[in-house]
């Protein structure tokens, strides 16, 4: 029986055909490697249960649920690398976004506006910006509130909008927006990056075997060096991998803590 496989943290509509193209490359590439019951297609729906689903043979997980949610839960398989601004080797950023007219110089110039945010279960569009809102804070508050919208998209719609005056955008996210689909970002300009973080990794599940976690990540490299895959990790912004240790996603704790204080009320 074929297991799960799900690619749901970038898989915009614009960029889902090679989404699929470059599963099919992996799930080649992990048959080769020796990796028995690879699914023939990506699962796309909830990707919250996927991630702890025992039939889990990959997905890509956010780094806050990772440390979370998901330690010890999961296993890592690899980090991989994009080709966007403020993406160095496995560590990525969110950028911050306000409209293209905005005064606002630097992040405090926003304070006692809305910010637009995915939800607490982000690190790209929650946890970064109100750890670096939480110096700024004055009696706990910074932002008169935090408007919740789900997704990047729908936060950069809530700043199109005037709905809010800020939002932290991955740069994955962003750049792939730029280049499959710039009208939604029109009207909006980058104010900042927030710091780096360790990007978003490939995992499986944690009762996997050692020696089918080394097939994995064998599938892995042999899948980022096939030329013929190049189109697809080109559409995608892939330019390789790292295999990190859980240690590398430990500080996303402390980065969350820092933001925990802030009492911008959540609506």
């Amino acid at each position: 029986m074929a297991r799960l496989a799900e690619l749901a943290m970038y898989d915009l509509p614009a960029v889902q055909t090679a989404t699929d193209g470059w599963w099919q490359g992996l799930a080649a590439a992990f048959r080769q490697a020796g990796v028995p019951d690879v699914p023939e297609r990506l699962s796309r729906g909830d990707h919250g249960s996927a991630w702890l689903d025992p039939d889990l043979l990959l997905a890509q997980s956010c780094g806050y649920p990772l440390v979370a949610q998901l330690a010890g839960r999961v296993r890592l398989i690899g980090t991989p690398h994009y080709a966007a601004p403020g993406c160095v080797g496995p560590s990525y950023c969110s950028l911050l976004l306000v409209q293209a007219g905005d005064a606002a110089a630097g992040l405090t110039d926003l304070r006692g506006r809305v910010a637009a945010v995915n939800g607490p279960d982000s690190l790209s569009g929650f946890h970064q910006l109100r750890a670096m809102a939480a110096p700024l804070a004055e009696d706990g508050r910074f932002f008169s509130r935090l408007l919740v919208t789900g997704s990047h998209v729908a936060s950069l719609e809530a700043v199109q909008a005037g709905d809010a005056a800020v939002a932290a955008i991955d740069a994955v996210t962003h750049t792939l927006l730029a280049r499959h689909e710039p009208s939604a970002l029109a009207g909006t300009r980058v104010l900042g990056p927030t710091p780096p973080a360790p990007g978003l990794p490939y995992i499986t599940a944690a009762a996997t075997p050692p020696a089918l976690l080394r097939r994995l990540r064998a599938g892995l490299a042999a899948a980022f060096a096939d030329r013929a895959l190049a189109p697809h990790r080109d559409a995608l912004l892939l330019t390789g991998w790292s295999q990190l240790p859980a240690a590398a996603y430990r500080p996303i704790r402390a980065l969350a803590a820092r933001g925990a204080g802030l009492a911008d009320p959540l609506g």
